[in-house]
């Protein structure tokens, strides 16, 4: 389709204010443009098409199964996004005095209350805006800690292969060094490589749990034990919470701090760069240096705490995503405290009943039950046919499901990575396996024609290579 920019004609457009009828009053010659906006000139008519034709060619929840492993692309009630249209959230001011917010502040302290419960800690800040940066922000959180101790020789960070890539990159950038260590033959963290690194330079370990295989780490109290041994913390990555949000409680586990992707969890559409809310919760031991400003209790109602002298400052401006939070703060006032590990629960009966289904042809890795997602390795049968994880996906396109994760984690070959959440009916999940079994048949009967897949889709298979290293990033006018 064509770009916005290409449609329309000068002089064409859609008369949405009357003529001015007072004077003109216009800013400073400095601040003026001496050149017209290039801006497309299109009709009302024009527009909406536009705009329907963008629709269509977007892949959502909305218009089918959607098992992108690790990233809880779950459906998310309306109402939802009803409330956080309300004119007192969606009219608030990021400045306005704090006597003419308190119906935002209280979502904002209620939020926070519910999220302790859940994750175990004592405080939560929503400033991060999202999971990358919830998990800077609390390596910043563990950094402060070390630091106020006069414990500067914690220089390192511990960092399973099984883990998310934002997890080193995250800790690079707070300044540590990264020690990773293996899994063991059951996809956990081999515990005998993690007792051989961690010691006096040891700043933290960072886990998530369920892990990226969907398996929960049995030893998870003896990790921690081991960490904390050594004088270190231990940071939650909150990614896989869906699995046993309600149920199992990281502060339990032993975790320290934790952030949490409210934009996958807790019920806000996510993709194609947000929007999102990396909220990071933590231990009384870290909470004097939580990012400021605090939402507070006084007797004259609520207020926003600045003076924090042990505070790491904003990591973003004012608040964070604040419609996020009044989501999310929907979203489980609905559910309730029955409803949380209700939807837990759900998610991994609906993640075991597939596996289940599909382990006679595609090896699991891991073993037993599963949690949230599973993984599947197609590394015997590219061995056998040809057919990769990548043409296995493509094809499931020209079926109307969503791909998998590819690739992912990097510690299992020709990983195709599964969750199907909560929210999708059996109808669905049966679908699924049908076309997965009908692909694993295709593979071995007519390869090339899923080397070749998608073949009903508006985009083909493009160069993926070719669009990593020389992307093309932005619309030249032809003159």
């Amino acid at each position: 389709m064509k770009l916005i920019f290409e449609q329309g004609r000068p002089g064409r457009g859609t008369q949405l204010f009357p003529p001015l009828d007072v004077e003109a009053a216009l800013p400073p010659e400095t601040f003026l443009r001496h050149q017209s906006l290039d801006l497309p000139c299109l009709s009302e008519n024009e527009l909406s098409r536009h705009y329907t034709q963008l629709a269509d060619n977007t892949f959502g929840v909305n218009n089918g199964f959607y098992p992108l492993g690790s990233c809880t692309m779950k459906y998310n009630p309306k109402v939802n996004e009803q409330l956080a249209a309300l004119e007192g959230f969606a009219g608030i001011h990021p400045l306005q005095p704090v006597n003419a917010a308190q119906g935002c502040l209280r979502v904002l302290l209620l939020a926070e209350r519910y999220l302790c419960e859940i994750t175990g800690m004592d405080a939560v800040t929503f400033q991060p805006a999202a999971g990358a940066h919830g998990e800077y922000t609390g390596l910043l959180l563990i950094k402060a800690y070390h630091k106020s101790r006069g414990d500067t020789a914690r220089t390192k960070i511990i960092v399973p292969d099984s883990a998310h890539g934002t997890n080193p990159a995250s800790a690079s950038m707070a300044g540590y060094q990264i020690v990773n260590i293996p899994s063991g033959a059951d996809g956990c963290v081999d515990l005998e490589a993690l007792r051989n690194v961690v010691g006096d330079d040891t700043a933290g370990l960072m886990l998530t749990n369920p892990n990226t295989l969907g398996i929960f780490e049995k030893h998870i109290l003896e990790i921690t034990d081991l960490v904390h041994q050594a004088g270190g913390l231990v940071y939650y990555d909150g990614a896989n919470l869906n699995a046993v949000m309600g149920i199992a409680r990281p502060g339990d586990m032993g975790f320290d701090v934790v952030h949490l992707n409210l934009h996958k969890t807790f019920s806000t559409p996510h993709g194609g760069g947000g929007p999102g809310s990396g909220a990071v919760g933590c231990k009384a031991l870290l909470e004097p240096f939580l990012p400021v400003p605090r939402v507070v209790e006084t007797e004259g109602g609520l207020t926003l705490e600045e003076a924090r002298p042990q505070s790491i400052g904003r990591v973003k401006d004012f608040y964070g995503n604040f419609s996020v939070v009044v989501k999310a703060l929907a979203y489980l006032t609905t559910l309730g405290r029955e409803g949380v590990p209700e939807a837990a629960q759900n998610a991994v009966l609906n993640a075991n009943y597939m596996m289940e289904q599909l382990k006679d042809l595609y090896p699991i890795s891991g073993s037993g039950r599963c949690m949230h997602e599973f993984v599947m390795s197609l590394e015997q049968l590219k061995e056998e046919t040809g057919v990769s994880a990548m043409d296995v996906a493509k094809s499931l396109l020209d079926y109307g499901f969503h791909p998998p994760t590819m690739y992912f984690p990097l510690i299992v070959h020709e990983a195709l990575m599964i969750e199907p959440t909560e929210t999708e009916p059996r109808e669905a999940l049966d679908e699924m396996v049908a076309v997965l079994r009908s692909l694993y048949a295709l593979a071995h009967q007519e390869p090339e024609m899923m080397h070749a897949a998608p073949h009903h889709t508006k985009i083909r298979r493009p160069d993926e290579v070719k669009a990593a290293r020389h992307p093309i990033l932005r619309w030249k006018q032809e003159m």
